[in-house]
């Protein structure tokens, strides 16, 4: 389907670093990836729907839809994109940093990710912010 998107919509990917997410927190990191997908896109959009119930402050006419992505079609290809991009990422991960499975849990805390963040510790993708990399760090 991601190639099959790409092809006949318009689309922005954005991203938030593990320090801006450190830094800002996760929700306010989310807000500013969605800002810089919009960004991305080129173009000034006549609406943005996104799904969840947080929007940026935007000069954009936007909505959040709660379960937008199971009613709204742009919001669900625009969760495909995102996923597909992430999951690059994570694959990616994978092969710099063997051992947290991140080729199969995609980067979610699974008994595995954990195990081998208390073997190996945390890499410079693990945020200081999230508990179980910030409980390693205090010990």
């Amino acid at each position: 389907l991601e190639i099959e998107i790409k092809a006949r919509c318009r689309w922005g990917i954005g991203e938030a670093s593990v320090a801006e997410i450190d830094s800002i927190n996760i929700l306010q990191a989310t807000l500013l990836a969605m800002t810089r997908a919009v960004e991305a896109l080129g173009f000034e959009p006549g609406e943005i729907l996104v799904d969840g119930n947080r929007l940026p402050r935007w000069r954009y006419r936007a909505r959040a839809i709660v379960g937008g992505d199971a009613s709204h079609p742009c919001i669900s290809a625009a969760s495909i994109l995102a996923k597909e991009h992430r999951d690059r990422i994570m694959v990616a991960a994978s092969r710099d940093f063997p051992g947290f499975g991140w080729e199969s849990n995609m980067g979610y805390g699974t008994a595995r990710h954990l195990a081998a963040l208390r073997e190996r510790g945390p890499t410079p993708l693990h945020r200081t912010s999230f508990a179980p990399v910030a409980q390693l760090c205090l010990i």
